[in-house]
């Protein structure tokens, strides 16, 4: 079973209310082989909502109390995405996740980059919080470009 960012599968619940549809994660979500995530909305937060960035660091150091998640007008947020984060851990023990598909560059999800905490559109190495703690716990995740470029090369 997969566990896949709710916005990749077609649901409209980034921050700006959109969507980030990739078809092949749609259809994992359509033939069963799929559940859809959302750690912001599991931590407390609505649609739409301010962006944010971590500041300080990346996931883990937002785990270890040592960056926060801080959202555009200047409120500490991290609070909701470390409880999101713990949320989604949870869910994917529970439906026995083998893999993880999370949207790149999101302060939860990000899973090799995420934006630099300036809001400037610039980006950094690093994990998203929700990223960083499934990893911890031994999870396999991946952004949506290295799930499309898995099932392109294994032909799932």
């Amino acid at each position: 079973m997969y566990l896949v960012s709710s916005y990749l599968a077609g649901l409209k619940v980034r921050y700006n209310g959109t969507d980030c549809l990739q078809d092949a994660i749609a259809r994992l979500v359509q033939d069963h082989k799929a559940i859809t995530v959302c750690p912001e909305l599991l931590g407390g937060f609505a649609t739409p909502r301010e962006p944010a960035e971590i500041i300080g660091g990346v996931g883990e150091d937002v785990l270890e109390g040592k960056a926060k998640v801080i959202d555009k007008s200047g409120q500490d947020v991290t609070e909701l995405y470390v409880k999101g984060a713990y949320e989604t851990l949870r869910t994917a023990r529970e439906v026995g996740a083998v893999k993880v598909v999370l949207k790149e560059f999101s302060p939860s999800c990000g899973t090799t980059m995420i934006y630099n905490g300036t809001f400037s559109g610039e980006k950094i190495a690093g994990n998203g919080v929700t990223a960083a703690l499934l990893r911890r716990e031994g999870f396999k995740v991946m952004s949506e470009h290295q799930f499309l470029d898995e099932i392109l090369d294994t032909g799932e």
